[in-house]
C-alpha cells in the first residue's frame, strides 16, 4: 500500500484549543498538496476554511467535541450550523455517560437526529473506545448501524487513549453492512496506517502522517 493511497484516507486534523487561523490555513495547504480525504476542524473555522479551500477538498467539522455530553438539541444545532457553513462531513461524539447508564434509546435518538439533519452529508460517530468495555463497543456497533450513520469512529484523540488494532478489528467484526470505520488517535507511522487499513478502517485521523511525509521529502531533497 503506497503513501498516496494512505494519505487519501487521512482526515488532516487540527482540533487543539489554541489553534489559530494561520495554523488552519497551513493545514488546508498541506491537505491540498498531499490530497488527503478532508480537513477536520473546530466549528469556529468551518466557514473560513470552506472559503479558503474553494472546493479543492471537503471540510469535516466536529460536533459535541470532545466530551459528548452536550444536549441532543445542541448537537443538532452545531451540525446544522456546520453544514450551513459548507461542511461536507460531521464527526459527532456520543454521550458516553448515557451509554454506560444503559440509556440506549437516548444514544440512538441523538445519532438519528444528527444524521437526519446531515441527510446526504457524511456522519461519523465517535464512540471513544478507550472508555468502553468490549460489550459497550459491540453495542455501539449495533446502535450506529441502526442509526443510519456512515462511520463509527474509535476516538476523539483527547481522552485516555486513541485507536488500537484490537478495537478496529472488533468494530470490523460487529458493525453492520455499509457502515465504515475511522481509526483516530495515536497513528504515528505509515506502517501503523497500513495495518489499520488492512484491519478494516476506511478513514484515518492521523495528521502526523502528513508531517512524516513532509520530513521524508525534506530529507531526500
Amino acid at each position: 500500500m503506497d503513501k498516496k493511497r494512505i494519505l487519501a484516507a487521512v482526515d488532516h486534523t487540527l482540533l487543539n484549543v489554541d489553534a489559530t487561523w494561520e495554523q488552519v490555513k497551513t493545514l488546508c495547504d498541506e491537505a491540498v498538496r498531499y490530497q488527503v480525504a478532508t480537513v477536520c476542524l473546530p466549528p469556529a473555522y468551518a466557514a473560513e476554511a470552506v472559503d479558503y479551500l474553494e472546493g479543492k477538498l471537503p471540510v469535516c467539522v466536529v460536533v459535541g467535541f470532545p466530551n459528548g455530553y452536550s444536549t441532543r438539541a445542541a448537537k443538532v444545532f452545531e451540525a446544522r450550523e456546520a453544514i450551513d457553513n459548507g461542511a461536507a462531513e460531521i464527526d459527532m461524539v456520543i454521550n458516553v455517560g448515557f451509554l454506560k447508564s444503559g440509556r440506549y434509546d437516548a444514544v440512538l435518538g441523538e445519532i438519528r437526529a444528527v444524521k437526519e439533519l446531515c441527510n446526504e452529508h457524511i456522519l461519523k460517530v465517535i464512540v471513544e473506545c478507550c472508555l468502553l468495555t468490549e460489550q459497550e463497543k459491540i453495542k455501539m456497533c449495533e446502535l450506529v448501524t441502526e442509526s443510519g450513520a456512515d462511520y463509527i469512529k474509535t476516538s476523539t484523540g483527547f481522552s485516555k487513549g486513541g485507536a488500537t488494532r484490537d478495537d478496529v478489528a472488533l468494530l470490523a467484526r460487529h458493525v453492520g453492512t455499509g457502515v465504515k470505520i475511522k481509526a483516530a488517535g495515536g497513528i504515528r507511522t505509515l506502517q501503523d496506517a497500513r495495518e489499520y487499513l488492512k484491519l478494516g478502517a476506511s478513514r484515518l485521523g492521523a495528521s502526523s502522517l502528513v508531517e512524516l511525509v513532509k520530513k521524508e521529502e525534506a530529507a531526500s531533497s
